[in-house]
């Protein structure tokens, strides 16, 4: 839908992405360099991406867009080749443009950039109020189970390690962790054919948070560790079998 003002930032993710853009002066006063409208679409395009909102092959239209959004085709056009640099859509020539189906060799790479940021996030702590966005996406995690909202529990466990990483404090580590997310969503797609498969991470959410909050920040870490490991085995496990149907 049209507005004077698009893409007003949705999230945290996008939100922070935003504020990375900028410079310091010889002052040292921070100038904030303001992102294009096409970066904006990508972002919003981005946080889409990570919430579930669009699914594996899906074609994306400049036109649907540019309207959706507010914003021209030539900035939709922009926006698209940024993501395809990040490998979250791809161009099929005289077909147009699709979200990416991500191939099993990916995996390990995400969850390698995943283990960098995540756990040493997690293994620094954060402030009560940032301890307080990770118990948060926890019980938005234990709400959407109990309604039986899979996708919604999806979207909560990817609030969960988003606000892992946002205890850090870096704008450009939420921008990474933004776009990691998307990837993971793309992943997760096809994993979730199995209704439950959000369910089994729950309690491993439950266990980080809690250690997070008792201090315990070392144990907290050692839990990520192990409930990436086994995320990892399972998703490469998932992908392997549809490779090889």
């Amino acid at each position: 839908m049209a507005s004077s003002d698009p893409l007003v930032p949705t999230s945290r993710f996008s939100a922070n992405h935003t504020a990375d853009r900028g410079a310091r002066t010889a002052a040292g006063r921070l100038r904030v360099a303001v992102p294009s409208v096409a970066e904006r679409v990508a972002d919003e395009l981005r946080l889409q991406l990570a919430e579930g909102a669009l699914l594996p092959g899906t074609r994306l239209t400049e036109s649907t867009l540019a309207e959706d959004l507010g914003v021209s085709r030539n900035t939709v056009r922009e926006a698209f080749v940024e993501l395809a640099s990040e490998r979250l859509v791809v161009r099929h020539p005289n077909r147009g443009v699709f979200v990416a189906s991500l191939e099993a060799g990916d995996i390990h790479d995400v969850y390698t950039v995943r283990r960098a940021i995540e756990v040493s996030a997690l293994r620094a702590g954060g402030s009560p109020e940032d301890v307080a966005a990770v118990r948060a996406a926890v019980e938005e995690g234990k709400r959407a189970a109990a309604a039986g909202d899979d996708e919604a529990l999806g979207t909560a466990n990817q609030h969960f390690h988003g606000a892992i990483v946002a205890m850090a404090g870096s704008p450009r580590l939420n921008s990474i962790m933004g776009q990691v997310l998307a990837e993971m969503r793309l992943f997760f797609h096809k994993a979730t054919v199995d209704a439950q498969f959000y369910q089994h991470y729950l309690k491993d959410n439950e266990a980080i948070c809690l250690a997070l909050e008792s201090g315990e920040l070392d144990r907290a870490a050692d839990l990520l560790v192990a409930y990436l490991d086994r995320s990892e085995d399972n998703l490469s496990e998932v992908h392997g079998d549809a490779a090889d149907a």
